[in-house]
């Protein structure tokens, strides 16, 4: 049913942003014409709950004009496309709204799989909403047995076909981070918590790259050495905010960036192959040798197949 909502939100968005100004009439054309619908309109009452809905969670407002016919639009139009999130909704489910509409491509149209998906999306976004505990049963990859307990949900985080929520622990009195695919339950409580004035989740992710905040490692410029066409990929999708092209050739280009080198840069250099190489800092270049030089003694000839 949370999930059932959560479409339903973002569906009434996309679909009025993309129509500019529309009337519930109109919207209830298109709902049909989706599997959500099942054959039935939205009511006008529902229709108003769900209006109120999405200015709560999502911060946007759908505004109605009476003047020739009752027309919804958004209110906010560039408050919503300058919010990160919200864009990503809207590019996320546009696509998937015009599959729904239009069944014959559905097996022409090819997505990622995202394992957490929505089941626990909805109760946490309400959680963080409304400043509720919610409690938790997590087993992670380390251990084999799950556990549960409370945390109080800070916000959310999609990387790499995974969703997190980033979360204080009042047990270890610090901020994790919790993979939503290893939550095998969660159960909103009914005691409040309150949301620190001064915790920025943008901030908080500033000099990370991924889903890892490790204050071990220090903040420091990164150099990256980018051989041939992965150039060109690097400057359509930069790595981090603080990419910057120092030098270019022919050949190669170089890139900087001012982060936190913890393991998902690391993996994600590695996965470049032959096109990267780091030129400092030298721990961090000596640290990726050592990586590629085990990877390659598994390739040796003589070695078990």
């Amino acid at each position: 049913m949370a999930k059932d909502l959560f479409n339903r939100y973002i569906w009434l968005v996309d679909t009025i942003y993309r129509a500019g100004k529309i009337t519930l009439e109109e919207i209830n054309e298109r709902w049909l014409r989706t599997e959500m619908s099942g054959g039935v309109e939205i009511p006008l009452r529902t229709f108003h709950n769900h209006r109120k809905a999405i200015e709560e969670i999502f911060d946007i407002n759908i505004g109605c004009n009476r003047r020739g016919g009752y027309y919804y639009y958004i209110e906010n139009l560039e408050d919503m496309e300058r919010s990160g999130l919200r864009t990503w909704l809207l590019n996320t489910f546009a696509v998937s709204n015009l599959i729904r509409e239009s069944r014959q491509l559905r097996h022409r149209i090819l997505f990622e799989n995202i394992p957490s998906g929505q089941r626990f999306l909805t109760p946490l976004i309400e959680a963080m909403r409304d400043g509720f505990v919610v409690t938790v049963t997590y087993r992670s990859f380390t251990h084999e047995k799950a556990s549960t307990f409370d945390v109080e949900p800070y916000c959310l985080k999609v990387f790499r076909q995974r969703w997190y929520v980033i979360a204080r622990s009042p047990v270890y009195d610090k901020v994790m981070i919790y993979s939503l695919d290893r939550i095998l339950d969660l159960t909103t409580t009914d005691r409040p918590f309150v949301y620190p004035e001064d915790f920025d989740p943008e901030a908080f992710f500033r000099f990370s790259y991924g889903i890892i905040v490790d204050e071990e490692f220090d903040v420091e410029p990164v150099s990256l050495k980018v051989y041939g066409v992965q150039c060109k990929y690097l400057r359509a999708l930069p790595l981090h905010e603080s990419q910057t092209e120092v030098k270019q050739t022919a050949d190669y280009s170089v890139f900087t960036y001012l982060l936190r080198p913890t393991y998902d840069f690391v993996q994600e250099v590695l996965s470049r192959g032959e096109d990267v190489e780091v030129l400092t800092p030298e721990w961090l270049r000596e640290g990726i040798r050592k990586k590629v030089k085990a990877m390659a003694a598994h390739y040796e000839e003589g070695g078990e197949r």
